[in-house]
């Protein structure tokens, strides 16, 4: 499946030079001109990675950012900020708002996919291949699905993320606090109990195929994924 990239540029001019760059490079290119039409294309598809300018009309790139990270359904979804500030207090807000790299303008098109090569490499999820199949439950990183019997399950970012590294893992009992720094990122502050709050969910997603067995409670440890009772 082709990996699509959202921009999110309040200049037309510069969208199209981008969008040029990345259908070039084998992207699927969304567009949105302001933080609105981000949220509302957000509503109905999660890109793989979002190229969000700082200075748009208002709401800024730096509070959509920080909005994005606090919800649920998006804060999975890595952000690459691109900015003409170049100060490093600019690039460290930018980062501390949940960007996961920081590009200044001008900026050379080699330089932009490169980076987002990088934070696409670094935001997927470990493992063994691109499909893992446990318990006759499949999982596909390329397609961004999970199935079972041929019924497709929706989960959210986040959790598709968490089966992953749990499936990927499978039979190791993990930590809620182990889980946040692989799943969620060692940068990203998370409390403990959100890790319980997308277990159930994700535990309801799997009850829908009559899998949700295969996610253990380990008791006074965590969780583990397994296929044996």
């Amino acid at each position: 499946m082709t990996t699509t990239i959202l921009i999110v540029d309040d200049e037309p001019d510069i969208r199209e030079v981008i969008r040029f760059t990345l259908e070039a490079s084998g992207f699927r290119v969304r567009e949105a001109g302001h933080a609105e039409d981000a949220r509302k294309l957000l509503q109905d598809e999660n890109p793989d990675l979002i190229l969000l300018d700082w200075m748009l009309p208002g709401c800024s790139g730096l509070e959509l950012a920080r909005q994005l990270k606090q919800n649920a359904q998006t804060r999975a979804i890595p952000i690459i900020m691109i900015s003409a500030r170049g100060e490093e207090d600019d690039r460290i807000r930018g980062l501390e708002r949940g960007a996961d790299d920081y590009i200044i303008k001008p900026f050379s098109p080699r330089e932009m996919v490169a980076r987002i090569q990088v934070v696409l490499r670094r935001s997927r999820p470990e493992g063994a291949g691109d499909k893992l199949e446990i318990g006759g439950l499949r999982i596909d990183t390329v397609s961004h699905r999970v199935s079972a019997g041929g019924q497709r399950l929706e989960l959210a970012p986040i959790e598709f993320r968490l089966l992953y590294y749990l499936m990927s893992h499978a039979e190791r009992a993990y930590s809620r606090s182990q889980l946040i720094d692989k799943v969620w990122g060692e940068q990203i502050y998370v409390e403990e109990r959100t890790v319980d709050v997308h277990v159930r969910h994700l535990r309801k997603a799997l009850a829908e195929t009559g899998h949700e067995h295969l996610l253990q409670t380990v008791r006074g440890v965590g969780y583990r994924f397994s296929d044996m009772p």
